[in-house]
């Protein structure tokens, strides 16, 4: 057993659905997987919506929207390979989405490139490349669904996958913090504009949420050292931030625009 796994609280015991967005359409990138994006696909099935994924990895995608259809219905699953640095891809996804629904409810704008590199030792291209997949791939996908949402003229929320190191400093990862910042100050501005037309723009800002592609790009140190920081002792699972997506996408949080939303019990 790791020293990660050492460390960890009991599991917490998992919320099950209250059909808060019964009726709903939405859309999640980075949606492939058992990171966030796919354990947000999963909530918003449990809670009553129709769900569009997209993801890069088209292999993967396709693999899981074949499970959640066979659990949730093939008539509430559907999805297209997106890479969010592909303007056509992107409007390929949300084309989709108005064209099979008529219209937007939701979007979540999850996908996100990390990595690690000191700052003297970070090229152009590993600056270059988290981003265009974290800032600017979250502002494409924001501008198409601000952009359906604008033209169907019944509102809607968009929730952006940003990280408390947008606010914090770590080592190695200032192309990473940069760009979750940026997101950050995307998400405000772009609900000041939006609020316009009755569109909500929020974010949410995890500390660390375990999944099987953080543990194979992330010494099993590192992974130590940052629960360590964590109140709980333990890491979040994937679900436990797809339910503050959750609670932001539904009627519950009606008066909220152009915040961010820790999702994390550091202590420091």
């Amino acid at each position: 057993m790791s020293s990660v796994e050492e460390s960890r609280a009991p599991r917490p015991e998992y919320v099950p659905g209250h059909g808060l967005l019964r009726g709903r359409t939405a859309v999640v990138t980075a949606a492939a997987g058992a990171g966030i994006g796919g354990a947000t696909a999963r909530r918003f099935l449990e809670e009553g919506a129709r769900v569009l994924i997209g993801d890069a990895h088209a292999r993967r995608l396709a693999e899981t929207e074949k499970a959640l259809a066979a659990e949730f219905g093939a008539a509430n699953v559907a999805s297209l390979p997106c890479d969010v640095t592909e303007e056509a891809q992107v409007r390929a996804l949300f084309d989709l989405a108005v064209r099979e629904h008529g219209a937007l409810d939701i979007v979540v704008n999850n996908a996100g490139l990390g990595g690690t590199a000191e700052l003297t030792d970070m090229t152009d291209e590993q600056w270059s490349k988290v981003i265009d997949v974290t800032l600017n791939g979250t502002f494409r996908c924001t501008r198409a669904a601000l952009r359906a949402m604008r033209t169907a003229g019944r509102g809607g929320v968009v929730v952006n996958n940003a990280s408390i190191v947008g606010w914090r400093a770590q080592t190695g990862q200032a192309h990473y913090a940069a760009a979750k910042a940026g997101v950050m100050a995307l998400t405000r501005c772009a609900a000041v504009e939006a609020a316009a037309y009755g569109v909500r723009v929020n974010a949410v800002a995890p500390s660390l949420a375990m999944h099987p592609h953080l543990v194979k790009v992330t010494s099993a140190e590192l992974l130590a050292e940052l629960t360590e920081r964590e109140a709980f002792g333990r890491y979040a699972e994937p679900w436990e931030v797809a339910n503050v997506i959750v609670f932001l996408a539904s009627g519950y949080s009606s008066y909220m625009t152009g915040e961010t939303v820790s999702v994390s019990s550091q202590r420091a």
